[in-house]
């Protein structure tokens, strides 16, 4: 008489196979999601340095000391806010934006930049007027 069912060896496989699938499909979930941060960031950062170049600097002829969503409002608000949650200059923020050789207010250069996980630092700087 032949008894129906699965050998140890066979459950064994499926369990293994199933194992293996989990941790390709987690390690590949992280790659995806590490991706999608450090591409936020860079939009981020892009988005503030084309507004100030595009719209700030033609009309002051000179850039803030900081920045923030009333400093340049043509860029969205949420851009400001790290995707961790902290705002730009913000102690732990990902975004720094730093300005030199400023008077009274009026920066004639600065550096902007993120720290990305899978890549080397994003930087921007002020281009040359």
């Amino acid at each position: 008489m032949k008894q129906k069912g699965f050998t140890v060896i066979e459950l064994l496989f499926v369990v293994v196979l199933l194992a293996g699938a989990s941790i390709i499909f987690f390690v590949q979930k992280n790659n995806i999601q590490t991706a999608a941060a450090d591409s936020q960031r860079k939009t981020a950062i892009n988005a503030i340095y084309y507004s100030l170049e595009e719209v700030y600097y033609p009309a002051h002829k000179s850039y803030p000391q900081t920045v923030d969503a009333k400093i340049l409002p043509s860029v969205d608000p949420a851009l400001f806010t790290d995707p961790n949650g902290k705002k730009i200059g913000d102690g732990g923020s990902n975004y720094s934006y730093k300005a030199t050789d400023c008077t009274d207010g009026q920066c004639q250069s600065y550096t902007l930049s993120t720290t990305l996980q899978n890549e080397a630092d994003y930087t921007k700087t002020n281009r040359s007027h």
